[in-house]
């Protein structure tokens, strides 16, 4: 069979991989070890009461109460169970509104406001404690002495819609081979990034007088007129693709300085895996992966306007990392093959 006579590859994918498995009446552990200590706990109410308090009375109290705690274990909400639901709501609803960098504060608590201050204006900040702590010249993020290093790629896209079948196959293949033989925790972050043409507009208006002829000039302008109209007119967005490599925390004190080696090395191995499926993989140094954090945290922004982009001073270095308190260092979390 001819490569453009295969069939097309197709694969059944669930929507939640990370879904727990049903164990039992078609609930999960979780839930039926819920379920099971709400029935204990009923029964050995009823037993100490049932004495002094009728059937029909306990019943009428028990079934509603039986009736939530099931309702609240098996319905579900943005994708996670109603009590995991629940639980994120109240700690969100505990959790401090306001906010400050945690390299402004001494210690693990933000200093009270001076005695001459007779007037509050409500509870104070809390230190913002972000899961990126340093990033390598080279583009090891120290995510801290509990999670332990990451290692950020960019990644090319793959026209996918115009190949034929064979060539599809192959590239599904090529994927799938990578994926195979991941060792560790990988993810795929997909991004949209609002796309200016302005820079390279005025740079291609400004080449246009350099045409050989005057119809090469008039239809370079024409060009540059349609594209900035379009930019006017639509929402111009570029995608990037990020692959982000972890290293658990393994050494002492839960570090581990051959974390950003061992990483240096899953990125190369990456970037030889994934040219069979035509992905170039491009690992990102310090600049590069501080940039990508920056833009990920504040799609509008620009790491300029981040402290770690116009730190003047000195860096001072531990574990051979860099640390630059990047306000903008977040963890991205979108696909974790």
């Amino acid at each position: 069979m001819r490569g453009d006579e295969e069939v097309p590859m197709s694969a059944r994918v669930p929507a939640d991989v990370e879904k727990p498995d049903k164990i039992v009446f078609g609930l999960t552990a979780r839930q039926a070890a819920i379920l099971g200590v709400t029935v204990l706990l009923l029964w050995g109410l009823y037993q100490s009461t049932h004495t002094v308090v009728s059937p029909v009375v306990f019943g009428a109290v028990a079934i509603p109460v039986a009736g939530l705690v099931f309702a609240v274990v098996t319905l579900r909400r943005d994708g996670q169970n109603l009590d995991a639901w629940l639980l994120a709501a109240l700690k969100q609803r505990r959790a401090p509104k306001r906010l400050v960098p945690a390299d402004s504060v001494r210690g693990d608590i933000v200093p009270d406001a001076p005695a001459w201050v007779a007037v509050k204006a409500g509870p104070l900040p809390a230190p913002l404690r972000l899961p990126a702590e340093a990033i390598s010249t080279e583009g090891a993020i120290d995510l801290g002495s509990q999670h332990g290093t990451a290692h950020a790629a960019a990644c090319s896209t793959v026209n996918f819609g115009l190949r034929t079948a064979g060539e599809q196959n192959a590239l599904i293949g090529g994927f799938s081979r990578w994926l195979h033989s991941l060792s560790g925790p990988v993810q795929i972050v997909v991004r949209a990034q609002r796309l200016d043409l302005e820079p390279y507009l005025d740079v291609l208006a400004d080449e246009a007088g350099g045409l050989p002829h005057p119809a090469l000039e008039a239809a370079c302008l024409g060009h540059v007129e349609f594209l900035r109209d379009l930019s006017q007119s639509r929402d111009l967005l570029r995608r990037h693709v990020t692959v982000v490599l972890r290293h658990p925390a393994t050494g002492r004190h839960g570090r581990d300085t051959s974390g950003a080696q061992a990483l240096a090395r899953r990125a190369q191995d990456a970037a030889r895996a994934l040219r069979s499926c035509e992905v170039v993989v491009a690992p990102l140094d310090g600049a590069q992966a501080h940039a990508v954090l920056s833009a990920a945290a504040d799609p509008n922004g620009g790491p300029q306007a981040t402290r770690a982009g116009t730190a003047s001073g000195v860096v001072t270095a531990h574990h051979d990392l860099l640390h630059t308190a990047s306000p903008a260092a977040g963890r991205a979390e979108d696909l974790e093959v």
